[in-house]
């Protein structure tokens, strides 16, 4: 008998020994165990009444955010379970050990927004951000992104394309083929938590698409004399996001105030628009130049023998934009509505005691300054897809100049020796030449095999010096010509080309 008491107590040591004293129910019961972060914090006798406990206690949740109800955290997993273990927790118990580690959740959207890769000065990648944007309603996301495209798109324009009511071109004009975002977008409905930035309103999350922030953008106050070109320069942007900053603006030669403030933010797109656009125009064709050379006549002598004529041809193209800016100009067409006529010049190469003398292989850094009408156009076509100035935040040192097709003539801008000849990543192949009294031009994006220039040759303004192309960080066929004051990169101050034309 004894034996048998001492062996009972030893069970019943044993088994509070291996439950910690966890009180046991004769018989199994349904209950549900709650995990935060996969640690378990104890049983509870309905899932049901733990939420609707906690979506009494978010008053100040449902205030702030206008919602009816508030859920559990999403870290927080409640699994069924069946146990004889007796040890419930209360509602208030599990409350009580969460709402400080977790946040509590709301119902609304998760937006995906798929990063683009890009790539650095020195040609290597920079992976593209991902990010998530997070709403309650999913029209705030679908009319902020609406709102954001027509930022960079007319609104006429914008609007008849979405309604499909463009005209067809007669001679020229254009039609918007297409737009689209290129980035990949995915929509969730899912449960948000609380402590992430979410999008209320239309107007905070386009201010956020568009700038990259929700911050207020820098002001100014107009004052007589200024003009758009020169407050968006002076600002370190281009006169497109001045105005896209600036919506009741409608173009650059909009009129301003003394006194009237503008927003100065420097756009950050947080997705790229792409618009594909069908474009026909009268393009001006350059004339070639000619350069016959004299003995008979002194080195310092020049003169035109037959005056050149610009040709004009009617032009087809397939026209990229992204966000606003051309990015890639296809030729599909071309009509010669009137052919160029070449320009001959004469030049003497007899040394008759000083000036330059190209054809003798004599050369100095001395001559006119350049003005207007020193420098020539560069290339075939007349057609500037995107000019000097700031592109977000950052200078655009050149005129970029497309249309002309892949290997068309690159013609150097005024006679100079060359300097540079070569590839760089940004630059691709390109020639640099120093003209006098310390200037250079440089054209970049020359196609390969097309350089047809090398360091220490002198060239004449006209003269072949390359190819069109799209090679270095180039998304397109185009010239990328540049007029500098000092060595480019190395000191120098780039210039706008067109105030020499």
């Amino acid at each position: 008998m004894n034996k048998k008491i001492n062996l009972l107590i030893i069970i019943l040591l044993s088994l509070a020994f291996t439950t910690g004293f966890t009180k046991i129910s004769t018989k199994p019961q349904t209950v549900y165990r709650v995990y935060l972060k996969g640690k378990s914090l104890g049983l509870i006798k309905s899932q049901k009444s733990l939420e609707e406990y906690i979506d009494k206690k978010q008053e100040e949740i449902k205030k702030k955010y206008d919602v009816n109800k508030v859920y559990v955290p999403s870290e927080l997993d409640i699994v069924k379970e069946t146990t004889y273990d007796t040890n419930i927790k209360s509602n208030k118990e599990i409350y009580n050990e969460i709402k400080d580690i977790s946040p509590f959740t709301i119902s609304g959207y998760s937006i995906k927004l798929k990063g683009e890769d890009t790539k650095d000065v020195n040609g290597k990648t920079i992976k593209g951000k991902n990010q998530t944007i997070y709403v309650l309603d999913k029209n705030i996301f679908t009319e902020s992104i609406e709102r954001t495209v027509k930022s960079f798109i007319p609104k006429e324009e914008y609007e008849e394309y979405e309604k499909d009511i463009q005209k067809d071109i007669q001679t020229t004009g254009k039609i918007i083929e297409n737009i689209y975002i290129q980035n990949k977008i995915t929509i969730k409905k899912s449960n948000i938590p609380v402590d992430k930035k979410i999008y209320q309103t239309v107007e905070e999350l386009s201010k956020y698409l568009l700038f990259g922030t929700t911050e207020d953008q820098a002001k100014y106050q107009i004052s007589d004399g200024d003009t758009i070109q020169d407050i968006a320069f002076n600002n370190k942007i281009s006169t497109e996001e001045f105005l896209i900053a600036n919506p009741t603006l409608q173009d650059e030669n909009s009129l301003l105030s003394p006194g009237q403030v503008v927003t100065l933010g420097i756009l950050k797109p947080q997705f790229s628009v792409v618009e594909v656009d069908h474009v026909v125009k009268d393009i001006e064709s350059n004339y070639p130049t000619e350069t016959i050379e004299d003995s008979s006549k002194c080195n310092n002598v020049s003169e035109v023998t037959q005056a050149g004529v610009k040709g004009l041809n009617r032009v087809t193209q397939k026209v990229q934009k992204i966000n606003g800016e051309t990015v890639n100009t296809v030729g599909v067409d071309k009509e010669v509505l009137k052919e160029s006529v070449k320009e001959i010049v004469v030049k003497g190469t007899k040394n008759c005691g000083g000036g330059n003398s190209y054809g003798s292989g004599a050369w100095s850094n001395t001559g006119p300054r350049p003005s207007n009408g020193y420098f020539g156009w560069p290339a075939s076509c007349s057609s500037v897809s995107s000019g000097f100035g700031y592109r977000w935040g950052v200078l655009h040192d050149g005129t970029d100049i497309a249309g002309c097709g892949y290997g068309s003539a690159i013609y150097a801008a005024a006679e100079g020796k060359v300097v540079q000849s070569g590839y760089k990543y940004d630059n691709g192949q390109f020639v640099t030449i120093q003209h006098p009294n310390g200037y250079y031009s440089m054209y970049a994006h020359m196609c390969n095999g097309c350089r047809y220039v090398s360091v220490g040759q002198y060239v004449q303004k006209g003269q072949v010096i390359g190819g069109m192309g799209r090679t270095g960080a180039a998304t397109g066929v185009h010239l990328h010509f540049s007029i500098w004051t000092g060595f480019p990169y190395r000191g120098g101050r780039a210039l706008n080309a067109m105030q020499f034309y």
